[in-house]
């Protein structure tokens, strides 16, 4: 009998391990071809052909600009899609397209055709719609909502947005309002004027906003309640207390570290000066400023009062049809790591570090955090030397980060090259590279080279960039070699 418990305790602890091990493996994110200048190439070409502009307008002048507006929309969606703004990673697709087919199915008078689907790698906590059954979510939204209920209403939202026109009616409205004789006769007066142009140049720009924000607000609630007949037909749950979350605030930066943010640095044992965490007289500031950071992400009821006028006009509607059912874990953490690449690859290196921060905040472990924090160590350094460090950093105003924030943005501007140098020495020699990807230590690789195997020379950084993307054809790190090649 104890031999037996030995033996079944030893097939546990062995389990164990291996689980241990498994969870500590990277899993692949999206593949380099996943990126919209690959995988929405048909669409884009779709798009430039069959997005004619209807002939609305007898006078010419505003068919023209209405036309002119029309071709804008276009361009904007296909130089997106050009410069893979989107992504068409196949778990987060699939997930939320499975959202869309279900209000599609349920609601065929409404929604005549399938929408187009575009996942926008944004870190806006957002999702908007384009008009003519193209709409967009933002990876910010889905590493923010808490439920496929949520979700859900945010693309209904959307969706209802298209099939009452709304887009198409902005652009009406802007094409009207641009080629009308009220607006040429305020432009000729600011003109003419000899004093005061800009502020009368102010008055005629507001009294178009003042309009324009009046219709929209109008639009926002004819689509709140599209919205919830949508999902209700679709038999989805809906709690208007979504709108007070799915409205509040997309800036992250607000919530605090939980720890000094000095701590973050512990593991490298290289000595960091408290001086690079202040502000200095030549820095990002050149004022004391007090900072007011709650403790958590400020909600929208204390930022935006329209947003009690849409909770209170849909609170009668509510329909619970069951429990609220989770994002799965593993759409938010791709989804997440999918959104710092993408702030990384933009150069906003700070705003990518606090992002690994609020992460390791939750306890998360994950070796690929470590690896972007050899990331942005390594981005920083090379920025450093080619002069560009300021830009690198991505500042934020300090109206809209915590404290903890502002130090990071003060230490990332202040560190000394030589201790930016002992730094990444300790990263490359870290443990966790060993649970990384051949692709990643690529990467390290890579960093190798531009910033201490050469000094500068195009042709050096080209021929390891190249190197990169031979030897990992179909990794999403090619994004980030691809600005090197020549």
């Amino acid at each position: 009998m104890l031999e037996i418990y030995n033996r079944t305790l030893f097939l546990v602890f062995i389990s164990l391990i291996l689980s241990i091990h498994l969870d500590a493996q990277v899993p692949d994110l999206y593949s380099y071809n996943d990126l919209s200048m690959f995988s929405f190439a048909k669409q884009k070409d779709s798009l430039k052909k069959t997005w004619d502009c209807p002939q609305l307008y007898k006078d010419k002048s505003t068919q023209k600009k209405y036309k002119e507006i029309w071709n804008e929309r276009t361009d904007f969606i296909t130089s997106a899609i050009e410069a893979n703004n989107y992504i068409n990673d196949g778990k987060i697709y699939n997930y939320i397209e499975a959202i869309i087919s279900n209000l599609y199915k349920a609601n065929p008078q409404l929604l005549k055709q399938k929408p187009l689907l575009l996942i926008d790698r944004s870190a806006s906590v957002n999702a908007y719609a384009m008009g003519e059954n193209v709409i967009a979510v933002n990876l910010g939204l889905i590493t923010f909502a808490q439920s496929r209920e949520e979700l859900a209403l945010a693309i209904a939202h959307e969706l209802s947005h298209n099939i009452l026109n709304h887009p198409e009616n902005s652009m009406k409205q802007r094409a009207e309002w641009l080629t009308s004789d009220e607006y040429k006769n305020s432009l000729k007066a600011v003109l003419d004027s000899k004093y005061q142009r800009l502020s009368r140049l102010k008055k005629v720009m507001e009294s178009y906003t003042f309009s324009r924000n009046r219709h929209s607000r109008y639009h926002e609630s004819e689509a709140d309640s599209l919205a919830i007949i949508l999902l209700k037909n679709s038999h989805i749950s809906f709690d208007p207390e979504f709108f007070l979350r799915l409205d509040s605030t997309d800036d992250e930066y607000r919530q605090p570290l939980k720890n000094p943010t000095k701590n973050y640095f512990a593991s490298y044992h290289v000595p960091l000066e408290d001086d690079w965490f202040n502000q200095r007289s030549k820095g990002l500031s050149s004022h004391t400023y007090n900072f007011n950071s709650p403790a958590v992400i400020v909600d929208s009821l204390k930022t935006h009062p329209d947003c009690v006028e849409r909770y209170e006009k849909t609170k009668s509607e509510i329909n619970l049809t069951g429990k609220l059912t989770p994002i799965p874990a593993e759409i938010k953490e791709r989804a997440n790591k999918m959104l710092i690449w993408n702030i990384y690859d933009n150069l906003s290196l700070t705003e990518c570090l606090y992002r690994i921060f609020l992460e390791k905040d939750k306890g998360n472990m994950d070796p690929w955090y470590d690896f972007m924090t050899y990331n942005v160590l390594s981005g920083l350094y090379y920025s450093n030397k080619q002069l560009n460090r300021f830009n690198a950093i991505g500042i934020k105003s300090k109206e809209f980060i915590s404290k903890s924030y502002y130090e990071l943005q003060n230490l990332l501007e202040q560190v000394p090259a030589n201790t930016l140098v002992e730094l990444i020495k300790a990263g490359s020699n870290a443990a966790f590279w060993s649970s990384l990807p051949p692709d990643a230590k690529g990467m390290k690789a890579l960093f190798t080279t531009l910033n201490f195997d050469i000094d500068n020379v195009p042709k050096a950084e080209s021929a390891a960039a190249n190197n990169f993307v031979n030897s990992n054809p179909s990794s999403m790190y090619c994004e980030f070699a691809e600005h090197f090649k020549k």
